[in-house]
């Protein structure tokens, strides 16, 4: 038996359309089923997770925070020894924090 079927409206910008249709074309599936199946994913992820464990598509700067980020990509500091055991999938047990 077929799930009663809605159709909704949502604005979106022309970058994420194109994404949308390259998705649906590449996999040769329904644009309305790569929504549905991206949507009920995020609304899991949403109900499922803790909140600080989700991590927005998009972040928003200010402009001086925008300016620290660029200068930690042009000027980057080396890894510390715990990031390097967790970057290289060691336990990490005897790396302190």
């Amino acid at each position: 038996m077929a799930a009663h079927q809605v159709q909704i409206s949502a604005v979106v910008s022309e970058e994420t359309r194109a994404l949308l249709d390259e998705a649906a074309e590449a996999r040769g599936l329904k644009k309305g089923h790569v929504i549905e199946e991206a949507l009920l994913h995020y609304l899991h992820a949403l109900r499922e997770l803790p909140s600080d464990v989700i991590i927005p598509s998009r972040l928003v700067l200010t402009e001086t925070s925008g300016r620290v980020v660029v200068q930690q990509v042009l000027h980057p500091r080396e890894p510390t020894d715990a990031m390097k055991a967790l970057m290289s999938g060691e336990d990490g047990d005897d790396v302190p924090t």
